[in-house]
């Protein structure tokens, strides 16, 4: 095992500063320099800034923004808080995928597999919920007995076994981003292309990888709602990326309505175990599909993308892809039954209708609000210290563009505890727009950042 310490530049105990004094320059629009920046992330990580000084902090780059150079010195501060991974051990190219969340996306759990069966390695460092989004640590943790918090040991031994290997940030990878993280999901500081762009390039850079495709939602049930401001942050991790030495492309994708027809932790995994069986929602189908071929073609065992595409069908036809997902849950300690029995994972224990009150088309949906509503019935965090219900989750029956008859279901809600029922039931109501004509189609993939 083979690691390189990122911090080469040691921590520096900048005396003179006060963290106080840099949220002030921040909340006065000033522009930190480099050693600035190295002295709240080294002073936050090692504990001697607290939870509440750098909330402030990030309440105040929220509003006023970060400048090119102060995303790049935070990257590389956030970076150098931990060590990166090399993998010389493994000649095959090493490519990871990265989305920037939405409600039903699951992805990860589908093209991991997809990748690692057509002979790459898919070092994957993943995330929690955040904000009204799933995380896909969380997911993969309703599978009983799975492990997401690997040693780097470990999780270099499952990559090498089996091709690919999804963990969370260990105390060694970026244990700046880690706290940062937790903190801005309950701060509400999330929805900002510099924090957001230093924190998914921090991880991913840690990870040895030689090529990185991201996916960037963009819509209503997205972080950045506004297609514009989805290209802005795509354009700034693809230029992070490649300044770093790595290939990478941007997908822009729809989050106008749910990614599937099931959010919630593990009716998300059973939804991407019947994609692996070349079954479930064409659109969370399609998208692995796409991702997938672009993750071959940066990682060179395609010379096209159509090749990608036609290699990744190929793997979930034969159910060499099902295998690999198969594998690695048992690899990381997970409860393998779970592919041919979905009953071992968490059910909840009730169900409740939500029906469409007239007839028409459905138009349009306010898709945050699906994802809120499910956090209030215990699939999300409020706290970063609250647990999550893996049981319970929502099952869509419509989509943009379907007509709907008075009384028919919308959305069926799994759950376990009334207590908040009738809050997310009203957001769930509140959540759709239909009209007397059709919708436009929605595109799947709205455009790509640096093919």
């Amino acid at each position: 095992m083979t690691l390189y310490l990122a911090g080469v530049r040691l921590p520096v105990r900048h005396t003179s500063m006060r963290a106080v004094d840099l949220i002030r320059k921040k909340r006065d629009s000033g522009e930190h320099s480099r050693e600035e920046i190295d002295f709240l992330i080294s002073g936050y990580t090692r504990g001697e800034i607290p939870d509440y000084q750098m909330s402030a902090w990030l309440m105040a780059t929220w509003i006023r923004g970060l400048s090119g150079v102060e995303i790049a010195s935070l990257t590389e501060a956030m970076l150098h808080s931990g060590e990166v991974i090399t993998f010389p051990e493994l000649p095959a190219k090493k490519v990871d995928k990265h989305s920037t969340g939405g409600v039903g996306d699951k992805t990860s759990l589908i093209l991991a597999p997809i990748v690692a069966a057509g002979g790459l390695k898919v070092p994957m460092i993943s995330g929690r919920g955040l904000g009204h989004t799933g995380g896909t640590l969380d997911k993969l943790e309703s599978i009983p007995g799975f492990n997401t918090a690997l040693s780097l040991q470990e999780f270099r031994s499952v990559l090498a076994k089996c091709g690919t290997a999804l963990i969370g940030q260990t105390a060694e990878i970026a244990p700046a981003d880690k706290k940062i993280y937790a903190l801005r999901d309950v701060t509400s500081t999330v929805e900002n292309v510099g924090l957001i762009c230093a924190s998914i390039m921090s991880k991913k850079m840690a990870e040895g990888i030689d090529a990185l495709v991201l996916d960037v939602k963009t819509g209503s049930g997205a972080f950045m709602q506004k297609e514009e401001d989805s290209v802005r942050l795509a354009e700034l991790m693809v230029e992070t990326a490649r300044r770093m030495g790595k290939k990478a492309v941007a997908l822009i994708t729809d989050m106008d309505q749910p990614l599937g027809r099931f959010a919630g932790h593990s009716n998300e995994v059973i939804e991407s175990i019947e994609v692996l069986r070349g079954r479930g929602a064409a659109d969370l189908r399609d998208l692995s599909i796409e991702l997938s071929a672009w993750m071959f073609y940066l990682g060179e065992r395609t010379k096209s993308v159509e090749e990608g595409r036609t290699l990744a069908g190929k793997l979930v036809a034969s159910g060499e892809a099902l295998e690999k997902f198969k594998q690695g849950i048992a690899l990381q300690g997970g409860d393998a039954g779970v592919i041919g029995n979905y009953e071992l994972l968490p059910q909840a224990k009730n169900r409740k209708e939500v029906s469409s009150p007239s007839d028409g088309y459905l138009a349009a949906t306010n898709c945050m609000q699906f994802g809120i509503a499910l956090a209030m019935l215990g699939g999300g965090r409020e706290k970063k210290e609250d647990s999550i219900d893996f049981g319970v989750g929502l099952e869509f029956h419509k989509r943009i563009g379907d007509r709907v008859t008075a009384n028919e279901t919308l959305v069926t809600i799994h759950y376990n505890s009334d207590a908040r029922l009738a809050d997310a039931i009203s957001l769930i109501e509140n959540s759709f727009v239909f009209t007397d004509q059709p919708a436009p189609p929605k595109k799947l993939v709205r455009r790509l950042v640096g093919a």
